[in-house]
């Protein structure tokens, strides 16, 4: 079962909710797109009545108290997030990984062959076998401490920190078939079962 998220962050606050909503405005309930701090799970939240919220702003969506969410109506597909939600997502995905930069560093540290052709590190886009077999040398004989050293001791690496942000922006658009850092996308049943919940 996979781990709910304790906090997330918003990337669009819809006063009036959804524009296909054609209700009367004084029916239509405020939504909020956000981003999972944890698993980048896209997440559609309800706020506590009159709350305004702002992007970037942190939310907590946990079991206990909450200040601003009344509650969580469940994961969305991308394809459901507003235009200002897509265009704030890279920076948002930008910002969680800043909060804790060694957990992803951490992943250059601890990657592991995924099968007998295929190591885990070939799966972010821009590292091929040569720039792989580098990175497991290197660490061999010290871990890597930040990007910036990865960086200054892997030769003519990309940004690895953009290499992270490209593969997690990709995994929450659900083009890829591995997930390594994003709580996969919410399949048709589980998208069925909440919408008759609402209704």
């Amino acid at each position: 079962m996979q781990r709910k998220e304790e906090e997330a962050i918003v990337l669009d606050f819809l006063q009036n909710g959804y524009p296909s909503d054609t209700r009367p405005i004084h029916l239509k309930t405020p939504i909020v797109q956000a981003l999972g701090t944890d698993r980048f799970t896209l997440l559609e939240l309800v706020p506590k009545k009159d709350m305004v919220l702002q992007p970037l702003q942190k939310v907590y969506i946990g079991d206990q108290k909450r200040e601003e969410i009344h509650h969580v109506n469940g994961r969305i597909p991308f394809e459901k997030l507003t235009e200002t939600a897509k265009s704030e997502l890279p920076h948002m995905v930008k910002r969680i990984i800043d909060w804790d930069q060694s957990k992803f560093v951490g992943f250059y540290n601890q990657a592991q062959p995924l099968s007998i052709r295929t190591h885990t590190l070939e799966l972010l886009p821009g590292i091929g076998k040569k720039h792989m077999q580098e990175i497991i040398d290197v660490r061999q004989e010290k871990e890597f401490e930040s990007f910036e050293d990865i960086k200054a001791r892997v030769k003519l690496i990309m940004d690895p920190e953009k290499l992270i942000i490209n593969r997690i922006i990709a995994e929450v658009e659900g083009l890829e078939k591995h997930y390594l850092f994003v709580a996969p996308p919410p399949n048709e049943d589980e998208l069925e079962r909440r919408k008759r919940r609402r209704f």
